[in-house]
This record gives structure tokens, sequence and C-alpha cells, in this order.
């Protein structure tokens, strides 16, 4: 197949990574023009590139669900939390209102500190209620993949005893 040649103009600090290139590469300067050329014109020459590019997509795209429905279990859960809290809390006579704005900025930095601690390690609270729950009431966890599966751990004695929806806590 007949070459045909070009001449091409490249700033001063492309031509250095071009030759740093072209020096390691076989086939020289021209061989890496042509590969680049290639991938940039006609990337379904690359094997494996196509499928690649799909699986880290179908990967990406899983990542996004989860945190979609994170999110919005997360913005349930809060919403429900004021909503709870709104229309529980009675109104506070005038006379207990700054104790409890005291109080409440002490709650608060206890607070931030706490979102801070959890922020900065890998320990998340849902990992903590899980736990808690398993520990606790563990036939919250039933296999729900077949009832003939494995059967849900059974209760020590003193929780068998114990009414349902009771903890020490």
């Amino acid at each position: 197949m007949a070459k045909k040649r070009y001449t091409i103009w490249l700033s001063r600090p492309l031509a250095h990574k071009f030759e740093a290139v072209a020096a390691r590469a076989k086939g020289g300067k021209s061989a890496v023009v042509e590969d680049t050329l290639k991938a940039v014109l006609e990337p379904q020459s690359l094997p494996g590139v196509d499928d690649a590019l799909g699986r880290r997509l179908d990967n990406l795209n899983r990542t996004v669900a989860h945190i979609e429905r994170d999110m919005a279990i997360t913005t349930e859960t809060l919403g429900l939390f004021v909503r709870y809290f709104l229309t529980i809390t009675p109104p506070m006579p005038e006379s207990e209102q700054e104790p409890a704005r005291l109080l409440g900025r002490e709650r608060f930095g206890v607070f931030v500190v706490e979102v801070g601690r959890r922020m900065t390690s890998d320990r998340r609270l849902v990992a903590e209620v899980l736990e808690s729950i398993a520990r606790n009431d563990p036939d919250l966890f039933g296999n729900l993949s077949s009832p003939a599966a494995a059967p849900a751990p059974e209760k020590s004695q003193d929780a068998a005893a114990q009414p349902a929806g009771d903890t020490h806590e």
C-alpha cells in the first residue's frame, strides 16, 4: 500500500513527548502517528475497546442506581423523621426556651462531631443498625430467597422469654 507524506507542526512540549514515545515504540514516529490516527478515526479497529467500555458503563450504571436508591431511602427517612418530630413535639413555654436552646446547641455540637467522625471512617450508621437488628431480633432477617433455605438463627433462652419489641438497651 502506498503511503502519503504529511508535514505537521507541533508545539515544543508536545514534540518532546512525541519523540519520547516514538523512541520507545516499534516503527518510529510514523508508526506512532498512524496508530494514534487509526485509534481516533477507526475506534472499532481496536479489539476489546467496545467491550471494556461497555463493562465500565454497566458498572457505572449499577453504581449510580445504588446511589439513587440510597438517596431515596435517605430522603424518605429524613422526611419521615422531620414530619414525626414536628407533629409530636408540643410547643414549649417561653420560660423553658432559652435553656432548651443551650441544650440544643450542645447536642448539635456533639452531632457535628459524630458526623465528622463517621465521614472519616468506613463505619456507617446503617451497618450499626443492621448489626443491632441481627443481634436483638434476627427473625427480621428471614431468608427471602426460598422457604426451604437455612432456618433463621435461634435466639438465646433469655431472648426467647422476652416479649417481642422489648430490649435491654
